[in-house]
């Protein structure tokens, strides 16, 4: 099983004058502990709640992994996940491959439908009905692949109209940057990750009990996932597994031995990327801990059922 890091949050001492070199601090540290991927959120507020103020700083997704991108070496770097209504996919897709070949060919295509209604009525964003927010994400879907295999012919859908879509360099990445697709929704989203996905992202849980609690939903989805694969002609087994969750390594919260047991029940459920987000990422002594002790062990994890 690979480890992810996904950043969620940058208020921390400091900020937000030292946002620049402390989210640089925090790649560079992933990336020598081992982890294999590195995300942010495609937030422009913060999401509220347990995250936070939507007074809090947000950074634009795009800039900031292309930051983390200048600032690692080895794991790939992506937004966790793309709000589709954000972006035009003409531009979005130039975005994602120019992430793509200024990594070296390290990125991922993370993309959902979007959900956060607040911050896109708050910045005059459009924010259309559920059924029309999936219409526009198939059609982005099908665009990558069109524009990711080289071909600038026009682009006809119900709502987006793309007369030449070149696309030069193209990415590095071979076929393409892999296409995970975020949610568990079992009749659109996950058909979606069969037709158009390489990976899929599921909710895991932010704690050992809440995963325990978790994996037969996940196991569920996996399996709704195989028929739609079925039904497409599609091999289940290229698809990757991954799940996001929250974990808080320090000693008045979560032990090593706890995270690497829940890295051990989603390895048993077929999960073959957890992606983490980490409260305290920032302080760096989590993740070089994560180096040390957790990536070891969890590499040696996980049978694909």
């Amino acid at each position: 099983m690979k480890i992810g890091l996904q950043i969620i949050a940058f208020n921390w001492p400091g900020s937000p004058q030292n946002i620049g070199s402390k989210l640089g601090e925090i790649a560079r540290s992933a990336d020598d502990a081992g982890f294999a991927s590195l995300w942010v959120m495609d937030h422009f507020f913060q999401m509220g709640g347990q995250y936070g103020s939507a007074d809090d700083p947000m950074l634009e997704g795009y800039l900031a992994a292309t930051h983390l991108a200048a600032n690692s070496r080895r794991a790939r770097v992506g937004v966790l996940v793309t709000g589709n209504i954000y972006r035009h996919p003409g531009h979005l897709l130039k975005s994602v491959t120019t992430l793509d070949v200024l990594s070296g060919g390290r990125a991922y295509f993370g993309i959902g439908a979007g959900w956060y209604e607040r911050e896109a009525h708050g910045l005059g964003l459009p924010f259309p009905s559920v059924a029309e927010r999936f219409i526009w994400l198939e059609e982005t879907l099908q665009i990558a692949h069109q524009m990711w295999r080289d071909d600038p012919s026009p682009f006809k859908g119900q709502q987006y109209q793309l007369a030449e879509p070149i696309n030069r360099p193209q990415p590095l990445s071979q076929p393409r940057p892999p296409i995970l697709i975020g949610g568990g929704g079992e009749k659109k989203t996950l058909r979606l990750v069969a037709q158009y996905g390489d990976a899929c992202n599921l909710f895991m849980g932010t704690s050992r009990e809440a995963v325990a609690e978790h994996l037969p939903e996940i196991k569920r989805k996996l399996d709704v996932l195989r028929g739609h694969c079925a039904d497409v002609g599609r091999d289940f087994n290229e698809i990757e597994i991954t799940t996001l969750g929250t974990v808080h390594l320090s000693p008045d919260a979560m032990s090593t031995q706890e995270i690497i047991d829940i890295c051990g029940l989603l390895a048993e459920a077929g999960v073959q990327q957890a992606i983490f987000n980490m409260p305290n990422s920032f302080e760096i002594a989590p993740l070089q801990a994560f180096g040390r002790d957790i990536i070891p062990v969890a590499a040696g994890l996980g049978v694909r059922v």
